[in-house]
């Protein structure tokens, strides 16, 4: 299959990739600039910018695109290798990186009020909202409109259901304890970027240990936010959601969650 038909099928169908184009090429080098490679999120890849020490380096930045989902500029010399060069060859090249398919996900489990309210602000804030429930009747397009797919399954079953990647954030705003207990561990198994756990303090300290004596490692369970989001004080569904996905933009976006108000000079106070 051709290069761009390949990336016209990973575009349709949301695959977690990333594009390494050469973009420039001087000297002797292995590639001519324009050459692509697809790196996949498992490490497989569709072409070639020229093997070696090179490629390897650009399927390990390819890789950080895709869970960063930023792309980067790569610049590579093929004079000395002891001084950390990729080959010999009296060249250099330059590789850009860039992620593709995969956009923003945000996985709500637990359809209640404020499930809804989460995927109702996930969608406003262009994240493809993906919802669902075990009970019957509530992860439906008639009761959550706001999200672009619904799913009625156990929590422990939605791996098998949707693609979660690096660019998935996972909220449960589900009903209880045994419900989150049962289903995080197939969760915290998952790439996602962000799983966080709605209640009290309480609730989540009681949920970890039923998973620590379910043998789920402490690396794992530190993955975890609860209580999910930012302190607001916040009450409503609406203002919980608010709560929720300020954390998520944070993560995303590397924020300080600071008060950004400016305060004048007073320089009474020297």
């Amino acid at each position: 299959m051709k290069i761009y038909q390949r990336l016209a099928e990973i575009e349709r169908r949301a695959e977690a990739a990333a594009l390494a184009t050469v973009i420039r090429a001087q000297g002797s080098v292995p590639r001519h600039a324009g050459t692509k490679m697809i790196v996949f999120a498992d490490s497989r890849t569709e072409g070639t910018v020229g093997g070696g020490k090179l490629e390897e380096q650009v399927i390990q930045a390819a890789l950080a695109a895709i869970h960063s989902g930023k792309p980067g500029l790569l610049a590579y010399r093929f004079q000395d290798p002891e001084q950390g060069d990729v080959g010999v060859c009296g060249g250099e090249m330059e590789v850009y990186v860039e992620p593709l398919g995969a956009e923003k996900m945000l996985l709500v489990v637990g359809a209640g009020h404020v499930g809804q309210a989460v995927a109702h602000l996930g969608g406003w804030l262009g994240f493809h909202v993906v919802v669902s429930d075990d009970r019957q009747g509530f992860a439906t397009p008639e009761a959550v409109p706001a999200a672009d797919e619904h799913y009625t399954c156990a929590m422990q079953e939605l791996p098998e259901q949707v693609e979660i990647g690096p660019q998935t954030y996972i909220v449960l705003t589900t009903r209880g304890v045994t419900i989150d207990a049962a289903g995080l561990p197939a969760l915290l198994a998952t790439p996602a970027s962000y799983i966080g756990v709605i209640g009290s303090k309480r609730r989540w300290e009681t949920t970890r240990k039923e998973l620590q004596q379910a043998g789920v490692e402490a690396q794992a369970l530190a993955r975890v936010h609860s209580p999910t989001g930012l302190e607001l004080n916040a009450e409503t569904p609406q203002e919980i959601a608010v709560s929720i996905l300020a954390e998520i933009i944070l993560q995303m976006r590397g924020g300080s969650g600071k008060s950004m108000a400016h305060k004048p000079y007073d320089r009474r106070k020297e």
